[in-house]
């Protein structure tokens, strides 16, 4: 499994400092420890408690506290950490650490920190336009800070511009590929297809067929593989994710929609992952007006769907395929069974009768069955983990590393 990742979360006195607590929560759900250290002005935003509550850990405030948990000065938080990200960063954080100034926890311990550093700038337009601000952060780009930029539109302040605080999930992102940046790039070039998301098979107008796939699973496939170097596109399915910063992305709605995608780029791509959802079965006949409830039933006909992985095993070729399974019984016969009918190399099974596993969560478990019959069982874990291992098998397919 991926190793734990160490961050520390600072937080400034802002309007956005309400956005930290959803970093914090999305960090955590990829299995990130994170320590959150406030400013005094950012906790009169947002209180301490939510931050402990969010992170598992105490709040850092004051830099002279008695800390609730261990010896977490400002040069052991500094070690600790293996990035720290300021979301948001203010002008005024921005210019102390620029000038040097560190008089509160927060600038003391980027002060003291050897670790990279990530500012997230949030303020009013005219504050981030200012030329001292500009020049602030001029100089700490040249001293190897980073920044994400932030986004424009209407502000707290009521006007509009740049200053508004990236999104919480690029922040994230960022936060990942900064921590990646020094991993091995085991999969740098490589062209991977993932699809993701449930299908919708219109009856009419306002009614369809689907199924409870989040997409969740495809997406950290997808996420997984651009930080280790591929290029992904992820062809997905109506889901309210957002799709990874760096990932080429191809919404689609019916199977027949997601069948023309991926077999339009099939052979761009050296792997695919097909993670989807895909209904089984459409109906023959879709009806142009809203059928009318009436007293009697309503037989509707279904007919296969168009098979998207048993033709890409037809036009295999050299590339690698690997394919899902949602199954209740025999789960191991029925997986084999589907690997061999559509020349998959490997299949991930899931028992959707195991909870916590399958459709919806952010967790999973399942059993990863290659070519020779050999199955590993993977317990309980998160989805970016099981996305982790999905790919360390693949990279070993390809010879980029042994594999586990």
């Amino acid at each position: 499994m991926p190793e734990e990742k160490r961050i520390g979360l600072g937080v400034t006195g802002g309007i956005a400092a309400y956005k930290a607590v959803d970093i914090c929560s999305r960090l955590k759900k990829l299995g990130a420890d994170v320590q959150v250290a406030m400013t005094s002005n950012a906790a009169r935003f947002v209180s301490p408690l939510t931050f402990r509550g969010m992170s598992g850990n105490p709040v850092i405030v004051n830099a002279f506290g008695e800390p609730a948990r261990w010896n977490i000065e400002h040069v052991e938080f500094a070690r600790w950490a293996q990035i720290i990200a300021v979301a948001p960063a203010t002008a005024n954080v921005i210019g102390k650490v620029a000038s040097g100034i560190a008089d509160d926890f927060l600038t003391t311990a980027i002060m003291a920190a050897r670790c990279r550093v990530l500012f997230a700038p949030a303020m009013n337009a005219a504050m981030y336009e200012n030329p001292i601000v500009r020049a602030n952060v001029v100089k700490l780009r040249s001293l190897g800070y980073e920044f994400i930029e932030p986004a424009e539109g209407r502000l707290a302040c009521g006007e509009e511009g740049p200053g508004r605080l990236a999104e919480p999930e690029a922040i994230v992102e960022r936060i990942l590929e900064i921590l990646s940046a020094g991993e091995a790039k085991d999969l740098l070039g490589v062209k991977i297809m993932v699809t993701a998301g449930p299908t919708r098979e219109f009856i009419d107008p306002v009614r369809f067929i689907s199924n409870p796939s989040s997409g969740k699973m495809g997406f950290a496939v997808a996420r997984e593989a651009m930080l280790r170097g591929a290029d992904v596109l992820l062809v997905s399915g109506p889901v309210s994710l957002e799709p990874p910063p760096g990932v080429r992305f191809v919404p689609v709605t019916t199977a027949g929609d997601m069948y023309d995608a991926v077999i339009a780029d099939l052979d761009w791509c050296d792997v695919l992952v097909k993670s989807a959802a895909v209904s089984d079965y459409v109906p023959e006949s879709v009806s142009s007006s809203k059928l009318k409830k009436g007293a009697t039933a309503l037989d509707l006909h279904l007919v296969p769907s168009p098979d998207i992985l048993l033709e890409a095993g037809r036009r295999k070729g050299r590339r690698i395929l690997v394919g899902f399974a949602a199954e209740t019984d025999d789960i191991v016969e029925n997986a084999r069974a589907k690997m061999r009918r559509k020349n998959l190399d490997l299949i991930v099974v899931n028992d959707v009768k195991q909870e916590g596993a399958g459709f919806g969560g952010d967790t999973n478990a399942a059993k990863i069955i290659d070519a020779g019959g050999t199955v590993v069982d993977v317990p309980m874990t998160s989805k970016r983990d099981l996305a982790g291992i999905i790919l360390d098998r693949i990279a070993g397919l390809l010879g980029r590393r042994p594999e586990r």
